[in-house]
């Protein structure tokens, strides 16, 4: 495999990333055309020629790595060709069987480079029985570079997808039921994927390019024990820096660049998400979401594979110093010589939903509607109340605030220098009357560490009057880039 020696991305101006990216990492048009030509071809191969004469059948063959996402780096491409057969009725069924059928696509891929004119070196496998065929492929046509593939075979747990569409939640039950290992089964889920960065814009492709040969050329760097980050958990990682930043197409790459270290180096307090293809109102992926979000950070859910942590097992702080490292560098430094600062980026709400109602602009009571209850509050509105002075928690509730009577576990909200009650009011029932104070009180709503409980704060303003529905909702995020909630106004 080809792979020159090329400059570091930290050492170029950041004027010049977006010419760097295109003379130094965008592949070759010409080269990216004979590639996509071999792709095709061997697609075709395997799906009309692998297990003829068998009941076994191809039910579809899917395109995935970074040829297929439009993020591929020059001299240095991988495409992953995955297989999805008739015999795998089950995500289970795809231990079973795999040496025979990957033997089989072997043998197949052997006749097909004699009648499509390029050379397979095929990379021999440790494993009795493997789970991935690798091998190399070049063509006299591609410039005389190389690239990886890896072929899979896969239970097809998707079907055919129609574009824009979730996947039936019973295909994320089954998962969630099936899996020991975490993203066991990823490659089922291939093509959301690979949409999932294809669909990006061009400029976003771009910074992921430049983010994927800084990781890279951190790779090369000597290090301590144990791997760095996966390269696909940084390429999510630069999707959330522009979904919760501008979403701008034509973004400053330096800022860009400047955002995603930023994340880096935030790594204890990354949650991220999303939830465009397994929905939380079924209640078995919901409650599995929670559990993967109670987690030690850093959190990267797989968008198409809930049980894929890409944050896990992995010397982020490694990686952190050499973005410190990197954000001090010329990529990130202005042609005034100040440092290029970050996105201040919005913050997502949690994943089941919430929403604010109205508010008494003496004394703020705050309600918070649980489109999809974690505690189980059925058809009830937790109601807090918000005093200047400290109550003591009721004996026998289920949280540490004083609450009227013992009812069904409610979260761990703490009770400080302030008091609190939360109290479970019936859907369209009037509130129960408030104590006046002399001031407003701001009540500012936190995402605690455990990805479940609240956390609140409190301070006391004069005179602001709070549209809490836009305040809340809209997700107006004061500061930071930790995965914390934290509503405006934050606390001094």
């Amino acid at each position: 495999k080809m792979d020159t020696l090329q400059p570091h991305s930290c050492t170029t101006p950041a004027g010049d990333l977006d010419k760097f990216i295109a003379e130094l990492l965008q592949p070759n048009r010409q080269f990216l055309a004979q590639v996509n030509k071999a792709v095709n071809t061997i697609c075709s191969f395997l799906r009309e020629n692998c297990f003829r004469g068998s009941p076994i059948k191809v039910l579809k063959v899917v395109k995935g790595g970074s040829l297929a996402k439009g993020t591929a780096l020059r001299g240095c491409s991988d495409a992953d060709i995955v297989v999805f057969l008739s015999c795998f009725s089950h995500f289970s069924d795809q231990g079973s069987r795999r040496a025979e059928i990957i033997s089989e696509i072997r043998a197949q891929l052997e006749a097909c480079q004699q009648e499509q004119q390029f050379e397979v070196k095929f990379e021999l496998s440790k494993w009795e029985n493997p789970r991935v065929l690798h091998f190399s492929l070049t063509s006299q046509t591609m410039l005389g570079q190389s690239v990886d593939f890896d072929v899979l075979p896969a239970y097809d747990a998707l079907g055919q997808l129609v574009p824009g569409s979730r996947p039936n939640p019973q295909v994320y039950a089954d998962l969630i039921h099936s899996y020991s290992n975490t993203g066991e089964f990823s490659t089922c889920f291939t093509e959301l994927q690979r949409d999932f960065i294809a669909t990006r814009p061009t400029k976003l492709k771009s910074l992921i390019r430049l983010v994927k040969h800084w990781h890279r050329q951190c790779n090369k760097v000597p290090k301590g024990r144990g791997p760095l980050p996966p390269q696909h958990g940084l390429e999510l990682l630069t999707v959330y820096a522009w979904e919760q930043g501008s979403r701008d197409s034509q973004f400053s790459m330096a800022t860009g660049f400047r955002t995603v270290l930023e994340l880096v180096t935030q790594y204890r307090q990354l949650c991220v998400y999303w939830t465009v293809n397994y929905s939380t109102e079924d209640e078995t992926v919901r409650d599995f979401l929670k559990l993967q979000l109670q987690k030690p950070r850093p959190i990267i859910l797989d968008p198409a594979d809930p049980t894929g942590n890409l944050g896990h097992n992995a010397r982020w702080d490694l990686l952190a110093k050499e973005a410190v490292a990197c954000m001090a560098a010329l990529c990130c430094t202005g042609r005034d010589g100040a440092p290029i600062p970050p996105v201040s980026l919005l913050l997502p709400a949690p994943p089941w939903g919430w929403t604010a109602a109205s508010s008494n602009l003496q004394v703020v009571t705050w309600v918070l509607e649980w489109t999809q209850c974690p505690w189980h509050l059925a058809a009830c509105l937790p109601t807090l109340h918000l005093f200047q002075k400290p109550l003591q928690p009721t004996p026998g509730c289920g949280c540490r605030c004083p609450c009227p009577q013992p009812g069904p576990q409610l979260p761990d909200l703490p009770s400080a220098s302030w008091g609190l009650i939360v109290k479970p009011v019936a859907q369209g029932q009037p509130l129960p009357s408030v104590p006046q104070c002399n001031g407003c009180w701001v009540l500012s709503v936190c995402w605690a560490e455990t990805g479940l409980g609240w956390t609140l704060l409190v301070r006391q303003t004069q005179g602001i009057s709070l549209d809490p529905v836009s305040k809340i909702t809209s997700a107006k995020m004061a500061g930071g880039v930790a995965q914390v909630i934290e509503c405006l106004p934050k606390q001094a």
